[in-house]
C-alpha cells in the first residue's frame, strides 16, 4: 500500500528547499575562451577563406603584440590604396599589386576626368588623339602630382560596343600635366574608355568615358553567350575554373586560371595578371588583380559581379617578355 506524506511534511520539505535556494551561493558560469579569446592575426588582412589569413603566433611575437596593441588610440592602420581589404599595423606593400601601404588614407572621392578628341569626328581606321586632364574635386585646380600605380601614373583601357575589341595602353604624361594616347580604332560605333590613376593626397580613381565613332548605331553593350572553354594566348593556353560554378550577383566568385606552359612567367606592370571585366551593357567596368599567385601556373582571382548579366572577362599575363591576354565570357544569375 502506498502511503502519501501528511500535509505538515510536505510543508516543512517546501521551507527547507526555500532556505536552500536562498542560502546557498550561486556560480557563476566561466566564460567560454572560444569566443572570448580570438587568436593572433598577421598583420595583412585578407578574404576570410584565405589560407593564411588567420594562424596562431606566440604572444612574445612582435607582430602578436602589434595586433593586440591595435585598441591603442595611437595604433596606425595601413591600408592598400588599389585593395583596402588589404590592412597592416606595419609598413609594407600589398601582397596582391606590390602597392605600398598607406597611412590614413583619406575617404574615396571621385577625381573629374576631361577628355578632348583630335579630330573631334573621330574616325575608324585613322590616328586619334585622346587628351586626359585630371581636376582636384575640392579645389577645381589640375592634378598634376601622380603616384606611380604598377608601374605606370596612368592606365587606361578602351573597349568596343560589341566587346570584341580591348585595349590596355598607358598615356604619356606631357608638361603641363595633361596625358596623351594615341589609337586605331577598328570600326565605327561608341567606345569605352576606363581611365585608371592615382592623383597624389587622394585615392586611387577608375573613371569611365564614351566616344563615339560615327558610321554605326549606338547599341548599349551587345548579347554575349557564355564561353568558358580553354583559350589559346601568345605563348601559352589559359583554362579557367569556376566556384561556384554558377556565378549568383553580389557574391565573391572564385576565379581560377590555370596557364600552360607557365615557365618563363614574369610579373607585368608589377603583378602577376591584371583583369578587365565588362557587363555585356557595358554599365559595369572593373580592373582586378589575382587574390592567389606565386608565379606558377595556377592563379586565383576572387571578383563579386554587382548584376545578373554576362560578363566579359579579359585576362593578361605576360611568359617570356610577350603579353598575353584570353577573354572569357562569364554568365552571373541573381540569387534564387
Amino acid at each position: 500500500m502506498i502511503r502519501y506524506p501528511s500535509l505538515i511534511t510536505r510543508v516543512f520539505a517546501l521551507a527547507a528547499f526555500l532556505a536552500m535556494t536562498v542560502l546557498a551561493p550561486r556560480s557563476r558560469p566561466q566564460p567560454n575562451k572560444s569566443t572570448t579569446e580570438a587568436p593572433a592575426e598577421f598583420p595583412i588582412t585578407r578574404s576570410p577563406d584565405h589560407p593564411i589569413t588567420r594562424f596562431s603566433r606566440s604572444p612574445d611575437d612582435p607582430i602578436t603584440r602589434s595586433v593586440q596593441s591595435a585598441s591603442s588610440p595611437d595604433a596606425v592602420e595601413f591600408v592598400c590604396p588599389m585593395h583596402p581589404d588589404v590592412r597592416s599595423l606595419q609598413p609594407g606593400r600589398c601582397p596582391r599589386c606590390g602597392m605600398e601601404l598607406v597611412a590614413n588614407l583619406p575617404d574615396r572621392i571621385e577625381y573629374p576626368v576631361t577628355l578632348a578628341l583630335a579630330p573631334s569626328r573621330p574616325r575608324p581606321g585613322k590616328d586619334l588623339e585622346l587628351t586626359f586632364r585630371v581636376f582636384d574635386p575640392k579645389t577645381q585646380k589640375q592634378v598634376t602630382d601622380f603616384q606611380i600605380m604598377h608601374e605606370k601614373p596612368y592606365h587606361l583601357f578602351i573597349v568596343s560596343q560589341d566587346l570584341a575589341y580591348f585595349l590596355h595602353g598607358h598615356p604619356d604624361r606631357e608638361a603641363d600635366g595633361a596625358f596623351r594616347f594615341h589609337a586605331l580604332l577598328p570600326k565605327p560605333g561608341m567606345y569605352r574608355v576606363l581611365s585608371d590613376f592615382y592623383p597624389t593626397g587622394g585615392t586611387p580613381q577608375l573613371i569611365a568615358k564614351s566616344i563615339v565613332l560615327p558610321g554605326a548605331a549606338i547599341t548599349p553593350g551587345t548579347e554575349l553567350q557564355p564561353d568558358l572553354g580553354a583559350k589559346d594566348a601568345a605563348n601559352m593556353r589559359v583554362s579557367l575554373t569556376l566556384q561556384p560554378p554558377q556565378p549568383i550577383a553580389g557574391m565573391k566568385t572564385m576565379m581560377f586560371f590555370h596557364l600552360d606552359p607557365a615557365d618563363g612567367l614574369e610579373l607585368y606592370l608589377g603583378s602577376w595578371s591584371h583583369m578587365l571585366a565588362a557587363s555585356d551593357d557595358l554599365v559595369d567596368l572593373i580592373h582586378d588583380h589575382p587574390f592567389v599567385a606565386d608565379g606558377g601556373p595556377q592563379m586565383q582571382f576572387n571578383v563579386i559581379f554587382p548584376r545578373p548579366r554576362t560578363y566579359r572577362v579579359w585576362v593578361q599575363f605576360q611568359r617570356k617578355g610577350v603579353v598575353n591576354t584570353a577573354a572569357f565570357n562569364i554568365p552571373v544569375t541573381e540569387l534564387k
